[in-house]
């Protein structure tokens, strides 16, 4: 039976093209992110299953691609369930490896732990543009922060990244789960049905407020409720002035350390930011994470038509591995998404070093090729990019591809 040439559905291929382009912004986030003082570390992309399916990752967790129990632990006849069978997957973000690497190893950590991490996460995902099963995430976290220092710093990290490859004029929408909670207990809906309240209320950029009030309703919410908290969000504006609306109107149900945030965070990042973009309060940002506690945030392409990053608060996931509460933010790019943007909008590295390449006749004697590989070797020392390789028949193609690939100078060598 005939090999497939095609790759699993949902991954693909890389060209040499992209793979450039991937590169350039790998180095330059990592670049970025230690100017900012984040410490690059690396987690394995398998991950324990207990860890994966604790009803933190919301909706990932419904796509863990599972891996089975190895050798004499791996007895299907005696299976009655999966739990029999599967005893780790692979991961689907970098947060929950994260939190177990730093209740692993905290006791050697600096504090704060500042941690860059940038590796490659699998999710059974339906695959569409710029989303696939096997991905790219780069994530800077900061462990053991509890005030909105840590918020302002990864904000300004990551819109200084975006700036430097060439983004403007996006947004970044911000929240806070407390102003989440403090408008559903307004509404009068029950504390322990709020996560069904916030599952809808991601769905209103595809619903509009009307699904919304629908599919609250078919949950068995009053109709009373519903209308009071849909009434909130038409009556409260944009920006800072909305978050002073909900202050008022909410009173003790919000905590005012909440509004403070918010209201630190947006005028510290204004102030400072180096990159063209806007911060915006965004009452419906809600974020899929069961783990985030307070700040959430998320970044918006207008080109592209959907998130492209995001991240959030999460102070209580590390204690469920060490039993201890730990303060942690962090915020993730969705790096797929970026190349994908760069790739249509035809970014070119910048600052590529020349690339020339000699095509030496077949049938050329050694000597004459070691004449080439020798000056191949000194223009290789002074920083030039130098292929070398043997003329095909078809030449003309070969000289195509290799202009393509951004080869300036090409040099045919013949034996005589």
């Amino acid at each position: 039976m005939a090999m497939t040439k095609k790759p699993v559905k949902g991954m693909k291929d890389i060209l040499p093209e992209e793979m450039a382009i991937r590169d350039y912004a790998i180095n330059l986030i990592k670049e970025t992110y230690k100017g900012f003082g984040f410490t690059p570390i690396e987690t394995p992309t398998m991950e324990h299953i207990g860890n994966l399916s604790n009803k933190e990752g919301g909706e990932n967790e419904k796509l863990i691609f599972k891996v089975l129990k190895r050798g004499e632990k791996l007895n299907l006849a005696a299976a009655s369930n999966e739990n029999d069978l599967v005893d780790s997957g692979l991961r689907y973000d970098l947060t929950v490896p994260l939190c177990r690497y730093y209740s692993n190893n905290s006791e050697i950590l600096p504090a704060p732990f500042k941690a860059l991490q940038i590796g490659s996460v699998y999710r059974a995902d339906r695959p569409q543009r710029g989303r696939f099963r096997q991905f790219t995430q780069c994530d800077i976290d900061i462990l053991g922060d509890p005030t909105n220092l840590a918020e302002i710093e990864l904000i300004l990290a990551t819109t200084t990244l975006l700036g430097k490859l060439e983004f403007s004029n996006f947004k970044v929408h911000i929240n806070d789960r407390r102003f989440l909670r403090a408008m559903t207990a307004y509404a009068g809906f029950p504390e322990e049905r709020t996560d069904i309240v916030f599952i809808i209320l991601d769905k209103m950029d595809k619903i509009g407020w009307e699904g919304v009030k629908e599919e609250l309703l078919k949950e068995g919410f009053s109709e009373e409720s519903v209308n009071r908290y849909v009434g909130l969000f038409e009556k409260m504006g944009t920006g800072k002035e909305a978050i002073a609306y909900l202050a008022e109107t909410l009173g003790d149900k919000l905590d005012p350390a909440a509004v403070r945030n918010l209201n630190e965070i947006i005028d510290a990042v204004d102030s400072l930011k180096t990159a063209d973009f806007e911060l915006a309060f965004d009452a419906t940002l809600v974020r899929g994470m069961g783990y985030y506690t307070g700040t959430i945030f998320e970044i918006e392409m207008l080109d592209f038509g959907s998130a492209c990053g995001g991240g959030g608060r999460y102070d209580e996931l590390i204690g469920k591995f060490t039993g201890m509460k730990v303060p942690a933010c962090g915020f993730s790019i969705g790096f797929e998404r970026i190349i994908t943007l760069l790739l249509e909008k035809g970014f070119k590295v910048p600052g590529a070093p020349e690339k020339k390449a000699y095509l030496i006749e077949k049938g050329s004697d050694a000597e004459k090729i070691r004449e080439v590989l020798t000056q191949a070797q000194k223009e290789r020392a002074e920083g030039k990019t130098v292929s070398v390789s043997m003329r095909n028949k078809n030449a003309k193609f070969q000289k195509e591809q290799l202009a393509k690939d951004g080869y300036t100078e090409i040099i045919e060598v013949y034996k005589k």
